[in-house]
């Protein structure tokens, strides 16, 4: 199969979609729940398919200079949801390794996506932003990233931290769509028991 389609395939369906889904079949959803069991289903996919995702990892690289070709692009794709998965079990140890080596931004961002989502990304998100700070629409990426990434009770503190930013501008509407707008996207985030999500909002 097509490695595009494969890495649609092996991705989880959202919490907002596994939201909506049972609302419509007449269940309130639990947004710490479904964070909790749709986390605990990558961990099993990752230790189950540990090495069968390792092996896919490195057959996916793509060598030599960057290509934006559909061939390319697709196997950047599923190499990066496999990246994603094993960050479940290794640590973020190919992540980091990725990261440092990576020669163009959908790799970057695939292994800055990957730490940030095992709580591993302090590191990176200062590398990131010491060398990107001058674009401003990988800037909006930067923030938006760190809170959507965020653990669910994490992300309204990430989002108060970063509207703090220097960088952050409450009249710029793109930094204000990524910032608040990620916020509002994270599900378990937004909806936190405290209401910290709905007092920022």
């Amino acid at each position: 199969l097509d490695p595009a389609f494969r890495a649609l395939a092996l991705a989880l369906p959202s919490e907002d979609d596994l939201a909506q889904t049972l609302h419509a079949g007449g269940t309130t959803p639990d947004p710490d729940a479904i964070h909790a069991t749709r986390r605990s289903l990558l961990g099993a996919i990752a230790a189950h398919a540990g090495s069968e995702l390792a092996t896919l990892y490195d057959t996916m690289a793509v060598p030599g200079p960057y290509t934006p070709d559909a061939k390319a692009a697709g196997k950047r794709a599923l190499r990066s949801t496999a990246l994603r998965l094993l960050s479940e079990t290794d640590g973020g140890e190919r992540a980091r390794a990725q990261y440092a080596d990576a020669d163009n931004m959908t790799e970057q961002l695939s292994a800055f996506s990957a730490l940030l989502s095992i709580g591993k990304g302090a590191t990176a998100v200062g590398a990131f932003y010491e060398q990107w700070s001058m674009d401003r629409l990988v800037m909006d990426k930067w923030f938006a990233l760190q809170i959507s990434l965020a653990s669910p009770d994490k992300a309204v503190r990430a989002c108060k931290a970063l509207t703090a930013h220097p960088d952050f501008d409450w009249k710029n509407p793109n930094r204000f769509r990524a910032t608040l707008g990620a916020l509002r996207m994270t599900t378990a985030g937004i909806h936190t028991a405290s209401g910290d999500g709905y007092a920022l909002l």
